[in-house]
């Protein structure tokens, strides 16, 4: 890392949920913080359902979201390194985003080292035990012939469509009620645990859960869930020393 950089983390910014005007009011919140972290930003990851719903046409793509589309790609014209994660909600990102905005898509979990620090990162849909049902729906939709099918539904009826299923989700019907079920119940937790029998690292990051979490697993190891941006706007910084998860006001 440069001297006086820093690199941020932040996920679930579910766009498009639960309607225009509220969605609309949470984009321009997320476009505020991004400007106030661009002048020592070093990279930005995004790592996870930044949209409540995405599908990618050849030659259509969702409408709306063009603030943040604009900074992210203002961001890295300016050499800021932006990561895109796919999540459970976005999970149909293909080549619109690399192309148009400058991200970098990443669709599994990865390993980065900052500053001699190890890091493991992902959304954190499907990890850990359980799940089974999810696990295999998510087999199904990534799928190359499940998006070729999809993609042969009209626009106007499969976005809507998929606008319509992700408006079930808890986070589209404004529920704040997630709770903590303890170390020994929360699957990313187990995941990371399990991990950590394999190799060292000193942080797990991820999103998906909807907490903002920081817990320690071990001796100079930590779990960081950044929770999400309808209700806790919070995010993770590293400054090159330490991780600490924060909120945007």
């Amino acid at each position: 890392m440069k001297t006086g950089k820093k690199i941020y983390f932040a996920s679930d910014f579910h766009l498009g949920a639960p309607d225009y005007e509220r969605s609309l009011a949470r984009e321009k919140l997320i476009v505020s913080w991004l400007d106030e972290i661009r002048h020592d930003a070093e990279e930005i990851f995004l790592m996870g359902d930044v949209f409540d719903f995405w599908f990618e046409y050849k030659s259509v793509v969702p409408k709306g979201f063009v603030r943040l589309l604009g900074k992210i790609a203002e961001l890295s014209d300016a050499g800021i390194k932006i990561h895109f994660f796919t999540g459970n909600h976005d999970v149909w990102v293909f080549d619109y985003l690399p192309k148009e905005t400058g991200v970098t898509i990443h669709r599994e979990v990865i390993v980065r080292d900052f500053s001699g620090k190890k890091f493991l990162l992902g959304h954190g849909d499907g990890l850990g035990p359980g799940d089974r049902g999810y696990k295999l729906l998510k087999k199904i939709f990534t799928s190359s012939l499940c998006e070729w099918l999809f993609a042969r539904i009209h626009p106007n009826l499969g976005v809507r469509f998929g606008q319509y299923s992700s408006l079930k989700s808890r986070i589209s019907n404004g529920a704040k009620d997630e709770k903590f079920h303890g170390e020994e119940k929360e699957w990313l937790i187990i995941y990371a645990k399990e991990m950590l029998k394999k190799e060292h690292f000193d942080y797990f990051i991820f999103g998906h859960r909807h907490l903002p979490l920081d817990i320690s697993l071990a001796q100079n190891s930590r779990y960081i869930n950044l929770g999400e941006w309808v209700n806790y706007t919070t995010y993770a910084v590293f400054d090159g020393n330490d991780l600490e998860l924060k909120s945007y006001k």
